[in-house]
């Protein structure tokens, strides 16, 4: 029997169901009076959102991997439980295991406001266990209508502290990188990847792109807004229980170097995530609880 299949009891008529998607990898397919969804199983990922008559919300790259144990581009990565390369030589995959490993249905619901709810989880494993990460659970609850909502917890099950660093890697599609801006983040202290990791102060305006960024942003709960002047729009990210905001995207040359990045599509895309990395990693005490919020509109 095929995952898909697994999954049956948790489908919804007409508003949720399970398919084999690309590369065989199951995915949840969501239809709400409001919008509509799709979230892959593998790293509980969601890769569409879309306002009934709007355009999509997320970016995902025509030339994505779908293969098993291979993260997707776009759509928005689990980062757990690290951000980036693991620290100290650390062995590990990049930005951690979350988004590449295979997570459970817990539950599906219609909530009584029409928007779809979907619950999943992921537990230890051998492969987890192997890097050291034997007593936790992760759950994501995903709430798909107008806005899409997305709760990330972290429990530690351990008798001694989790320190973990956590990201919603939020890719949003946009008309045109060179003309879109991003506001919230004026005059926050952030740590610049790009120019040997130099902490350095945003400015007073808005942040424009006009070269590869990669931003960490520390101590900032503001919501971001980013400005669409070509298809007149704001999308409006707002977050809790996140103390960072990560601004990201690869320019020319970098874009030009991944596989999985169709010929220009990085002028179409900004990553903006709901982030605690660096400064801001979380210490979790034994059995208790942290949950991150972001909340995605249109205006």
């Amino acid at each position: 029997m095929s995952q898909a299949a697994q999954c049956g009891r948790f489908e919804l008529p007409g508003a949720v169901w399970f398919e084999d998607g690309p590369g065989g990898l199951t995915r949840a397919v969501i239809s709400t009076p409001s919008a509509e969804a799709q979230v892959y199983l593998q790293g509980a990922h969601v890769t569409n959102w879309s306002p009934r008559g709007q355009k999509p919300v997320l970016f995902t790259s025509s030339k994505s991997l779908f293969e098993p144990g291979k993260a997707i581009r776009g759509g928005v990565p689990i980062i757990f439980p690290w951000f980036g390369p693991r620290r100290f030589g650390q062995p590990g995959p990049a930005h951690g295991f979350a988004r590449t490993m295979t997570w459970q249905i817990e539950a599906t619901r219609i909530r009584p406001d029409g928007n779809a709810e979907i619950r999943l989880t992921l537990d230890p494993n051998d492969a987890t266990r192997a890097l050291g990460y034997s007593a936790f659970q992760l759950r994501l609850r995903l709430t798909v209508g107008s806005e899409l909502h997305m709760e990330l917890e972290v429990r530690n099950d351990s008798s001694a502290p989790l320190v973990f660093e956590e990201a919603l890697h939020t890719y949003l599609a946009i008309a045109d990188i060179r003309q879109a801006l991003v506001s919230g983040l004026e005059g926050t202290l952030y740590i610049d990847k790009t120019d040997g990791f130099q902490r350095k102060t945003l400015n007073d305006g808005p942040l424009q792109i006009g070269k590869e960024t990669d931003q960490v942003h520390l101590n900032t709960k503001s919501p971001c807004v980013v400005h669409d002047p070509v298809w007149d729009r704001r999308i409006v990210v707002e977050k809790s229980g996140s103390e960072s905001t990560v601004v990201w995207n690869p320019w020319i040359g970098k874009a030009e170097a991944m596989s999985d990045m169709g010929p220009g599509e990085w002028q179409q895309m900004i990553c903006v995530e709901s982030a605690n990395a660096a400064d801001n990693a979380v210490p979790l005490a034994p059995a208790a609880v942290h949950k991150m919020t972001a909340s995605i509109r249109v205006e």
